[in-house]
């Protein structure tokens, strides 16, 4: 996942308004990260280094950094001699990335489950549950679910020991972020996703590694199957 992303950010801003332990180039790579996933930047913009150097103040040396960390993470494409482009969202790629997402989910899921450690995690996610559940009911709250349920992710991606499991789940989670927001767009959707949370929280709290499993498959399946309609409606 690239540095200090959040779902959703605010447009402008200094750089230094991320971790100051993060890299110039990675603070850069923060911002812009923030504004494509909160589709603040288009799906085929172009992302000028000229403009992007300009605003923060910085030369186009760290630009053209953030820029490499951004393709390596899906967000952008950098075209010879045309820069950098916002990559476009196509139903390919969604079931390419849900369908691996839905597996690892799967796994981390499950081990979260049958650890020994499950008794400390459950209370954390008890709490962003019911927030779920809370903004389920809300018809407008559609960017407020999105952004807790990317929490709730990152805050299962650290309860697994897995290092290298824990940096692909973070990267995907960054990854399909935008279809997301697509697949839970809809006051029906977002129930449907506090349901198989709910399942989550059930299977954790009795150990059940298998349920666990395939609440998570079915609730990134979900998902992707509705980001996939969406798209084909546009």
């Amino acid at each position: 996942m690239t540095p200090g992303a959040r779902p959703a950010g605010q447009a402008g801003g200094a750089v230094s308004s991320a971790p100051l332990t993060y890299s110039l180039p990675e603070q850069i790579a923060a911002r812009l990260s923030a504004r494509i996933t909160a589709g603040t930047y288009a799906p085929g913009r172009r992302v000028m280094e000229q403009e992007v150097s300009a605003e923060f103040g910085v030369s186009r040396g760290p630009v053209r950094e953030a820029l490499r960390l951004l393709e390596k993470e899906g967000l952008v494409t950098i075209l010879p001699r045309r820069g950098a482009q916002v990559t476009r969202l196509e139903i390919a790629e969604v079931r390419e990335i849900f369908d691996i997402r839905a597996a690892l989910n799967g796994l981390r899921d499950r081990q979260i489950a049958e650890g020994p450690d499950r008794a400390q995690s459950l209370p954390a996610l008890e709490h962003a549950v019911e927030r779920l559940a809370q903004l389920a009911r809300r018809r407008g709250d559609a960017d407020e679910y999105v952004e807790t349920v990317f929490e709730l992710n990152q805050l299962l991606n650290d309860s697994v020991p897995n290092r290298r499991l824990r940096a692909i789940l973070s990267s995907l989670a960054l990854q399909t972020l935008r279809y997301s927001r697509l697949g839970l767009s809809t006051p029906e959707r977002r129930l449907q996703s506090v349901g198989n949370w709910q399942r989550l929280v059930k299977a954790v709290r009795e150990g059940d590694g298998l349920e666990a499993q395939r609440a998570a498959e079915q609730r990134v399946l979900d998902s992707r199957d509705a980001a996939i309609a969406e798209l084909e409606k546009a």
